[in-house]
């Protein structure tokens, strides 16, 4: 059986011109936790207003993610899914070497 890519939904899919602004280290606290955890915040722009997608590594195998702004009560797999394709390229993968010394 072929799949049809073009019946697949795009996660970004009802956003115009969704870009990534801003990838960095927040603070945060959930309700499964009384300490404070480290959480990465996506902070992103549309035509239609500004978002955030929060991911929060519970433990090693096990993350959540939080929608806020334009995709305030998004569904955990579209918000994953959103986070994967608006996050920039990270640094660490690019092939530099490291200037020491």
């Amino acid at each position: 059986m072929e799949i049809d890519s073009q019946n697949e939904k795009s996660p970004l899919e009802g956003l115009s011109n969704a870009g990534a602004i801003a990838l960095e280290r927040f603070p945060i606290r959930t309700r499964e936790s009384s300490a404070t955890l480290s959480a990465w915040r996506l902070e992103i722009t549309t035509d239609d207003g500004e978002g955030t997608i929060y991911l929060v590594e519970i433990s090693p195998d096990r993350a959540i993610f939080r929608g806020g702004g334009v995709l305030l009560g998004w569904p955990q797999p579209r918000l994953e899914a959103a986070y994967h394709a608006l996050k920039p390229a990270s640094e660490e993968s690019s092939p530099q070497t490291l200037q020491l010394g």
